[in-house]
């Protein structure tokens, strides 16, 4: 494990860490914390920065600057951009849930405090700009031993989304749960939560950098957070989210379908609903899952067929079912288009309706099956 001068030195070298440096000094009453001082401190770079500001929120948002600033003064929060970092602050608070689930009700409080009201041990580290360390205790031996410790005994009674955490740190870090937080895991109720809330937790774990050991981590430590038709380990996943190119489709999408694709559509639609997920994520998913099966595109014998099996279907769906045909559709199959269009035929005397749109497709089939080839050819196979 680094010592706290040079996970100090390897904050300065991230041009975010910089920013963050240049803005505070020791005696700022700014501190690094968290996760990222957990990174830090174990040789990694961290995924985000987050600071805990002892005094006035406000003038240390000013003071960082940045592009762009959301805060949320109920609890004390601000998140700052400036280029391609992003920076969280918040004021040093002390928390108290009124109900389990529910949101806490904050205020200002010491550095101390706050460490304790976070999550898990090797998170209740903080960072001074001098290379001082704050940390509940186990914090730093926990860290050593990687093990994930929550601080108390309600830390799941307050709030079921920490185990979504719990379940995202082991997967990433590659740490062992200790027994008595797994114990209280599976006795925690996750129903006392919104479904928009644990929604948002799923969100992070399919982005995670192995998603299926996240979502398997979680179903150990909480079964009811996942439908129990839900597949965290699909077996098709890899080949599909191989076959998906670079910056096209969506890869969590992808895995999500790939884990619900045994689950009855209309009780899927109706989770996806609960979890929050637009329409659109919805409907990929969905399709997806039910395209899945893929028999028609799996046994097409020739170009053409290959394209009317796979027409309209999200490229994600297309990944799903895998296979040589479906790697021929996306990689290329899916760019031929015709040279002709509708006002082609409409010139051509053929009226106005759907017979426009199957002429065009009977081209394309033709084109796809190397038989004509040309915009002339094109016009004379849609107008045979």
């Amino acid at each position: 494990m680094r010592r706290p001068d040079e996970a100090l030195a390897a904050l300065r070298a991230l041009p975010c860490g910089a920013r963050v440096l240049d803005a505070f000094g020791p005696g700022d009453g700014v501190h690094v914390v968290g996760g990222a001082v957990r990174d830090l401190l174990l040789g990694r770079a961290p995924r985000e920065i987050d600071l805990v500001v002892e005094g006035d929120l406000d003038a240390a948002v000013a003071r960082l600057g940045g592009d762009a600033v959301t805060a949320h003064d109920r609890f004390g929060t601000a998140r700052v951009l400036f280029g391609d970092c992003e920076v969280d602050l918040v004021r040093a608070r002390r928390e108290r849930y009124l109900r389990p689930g529910a949101l806490p009700e904050v205020e200002p409080a010491s550095l101390e405090e706050d460490l304790r009201r976070r999550d898990v041990t090797v998170n209740a580290i903080a960072l001074d700009l001098d290379g001082a360390v704050h940390s509940v205790p186990d914090a730093l031996e926990d860290l050593e031993a990687g093990v994930l410790r929550v601080l108390h005994d309600r830390s799941f009674v307050d709030d079921p989304t920490r185990i979504w955490r719990v379940a995202r740190y082991a997967a990433r870090l590659g740490f062992e749960v200790e027994p008595r937080t797994r114990a209280l895991a599976r006795e925690a109720d996750p129903s006392t939560v919104s479904g928009d809330r644990l929604g948002a937790e799923l969100r992070l774990a399919l982005r995670e950098p192995d998603p299926p050991k996240a979502l398997r981590a979680a179903r150990e430590l909480q079964p009811r957070l996942l439908p129990e038709d839900f597949d965290p380990d699909p077996p098709r996943l890899g080949g599909a989210l191989a076959l998906l190119p670079e910056n096209e489709g969506r890869r969590d999408l992808v895995t999500l379908a790939a884990a619900t694709a045994g689950m009855d559509t209309r009780a899927l639609l109706a989770w996806l609903d609960d979890m929050g997920f637009s329409a659109a994520e919805r409907d990929t998913v969905a399709a997806a899952s039910r395209f899945s099966t893929g028999a028609p595109l799996r046994n097409a014998r020739t170009p053409a067929e290959i394209g009317r099996a796979a027409r309209g279907a999200p490229l994600e769906a297309v990944a799903l079912v895998g296979g040589e045909n479906a790697r021929r559709w996306i990689d290329e199959l899916r760019h031929v288009r015709l040279e002709i269009g509708g006002d082609d035929l409409l010139a051509a005397g053929v009226p106005q309706g759907p017979e426009l749109g199957e002429r065009l497709r009977r081209a394309l089939d033709r084109k796809l099956d190397g038989e004509i080839a040309g915009r002339e050819a094109e016009l004379r196979a849609a107008l045979d």
